[in-house]
């Protein structure tokens, strides 16, 4: 007697389950952090510094030098704000190495809705700069790029 030839079709469909289940822990952080982006600026010790600054910002040429004096400027409120917000490579001792994947997708739509607020905002422009600022290597700097263009942000 012969045995029935082996279908793998159960055995895929039970991993495309489980890649299923497992992707939607990470679109469930996503929209999670969606939610309470940057909550923190409104409360003290931040809403003080950043409704001074927010409007000076604005006007300024990001990562001019005129916009790091005013980052500078905004001391402890700035400091607490990174500190609370993981998005921020500045949250880690060791940057943007300490990142994980979620954590980088909020900080691109971070980047991408900052460059909107700016009179002279250009994401392309803007990775650049934090390619330099954060010490981001090449390979990751591109699948940034790669991110931006796909969504239609460059």
């Amino acid at each position: 007697m012969s045995e029935a030839p082996y279908d793998s079709r159960p055995e895929t469909l039970a991993h495309s389950q489980r890649v299923g289940e497992l992707i939607g822990a990470i679109v469930k952080e996503l929209i999670d952090r969606s939610s309470c982006h940057d909550r923190s600026k409104t409360l003290p010790p931040e809403v003080t510094v950043f409704d001074e600054f927010t409007p000076k910002l604005k006007h300024l040429t990001y990562g001019s030098q005129e916009y790091k004096d005013c980052l500078a400027a905004m001391g402890e409120g700035l400091a607490h704000h990174y500190a609370s917000n993981r998005h921020h490579p500045e949250h880690f001792a060791d940057g943007i190495s300490g990142m994980t994947l979620v954590d980088v997708a909020e900080m691109l739509a971070d980047w991408k809705a900052a460059t909107e607020r700016m009179a002279d905002g250009d994401l392309a422009a803007s990775l650049d700069i934090q390619q330099d600022r954060f010490g981001i290597p090449a390979e990751l700097t591109a699948i940034l790029r790669n991110t931006a263009r796909h969504f239609g942000w460059l």
